[in-house]
């Protein structure tokens, strides 16, 4: 496919952006701890991670920057990776994310 025929994915509206209670119950593969990291390290080390995964594993990303909510609900539309939930207790964002 040349560099014309890609199209990027749709970034999701504001009103799909704000849903941050619901939490994934699901079992777990990979653990990411990027707590005490600012943007865009947080998405970088998720990247680095799920790069390493086999399709249909789950990545946990535990972050403490409010800004990676959107950052993952982003990324999740345009890589074509599933956004599994996203919970936010005590100012610590939990993120899950499913290789595709």
């Amino acid at each position: 496919m040349s560099e014309l025929e890609k199209k990027e994915a749709p970034v999701p509206d504001q009103d799909s952006l704000s849903n941050t209670e619901v939490p994934y119950q699901g079992a777990v593969d990979i653990d990411l701890d990027t707590q005490g990291l600012q943007c865009p390290m947080p998405l970088l080390k998720a990247k680095q991670s799920l790069n390493r995964m086999s399709p249909g594993q789950v990545l946990r990303v535990v972050a403490t920057d409010q800004g990676s909510v959107r950052d993952f609900q982003v990324f999740a539309a345009q890589s074509g990776n599933a956004l599994l939930g996203q919970h936010e207790e005590a100012l610590i964002y939990t993120h899950w994310l499913k290789k595709c």
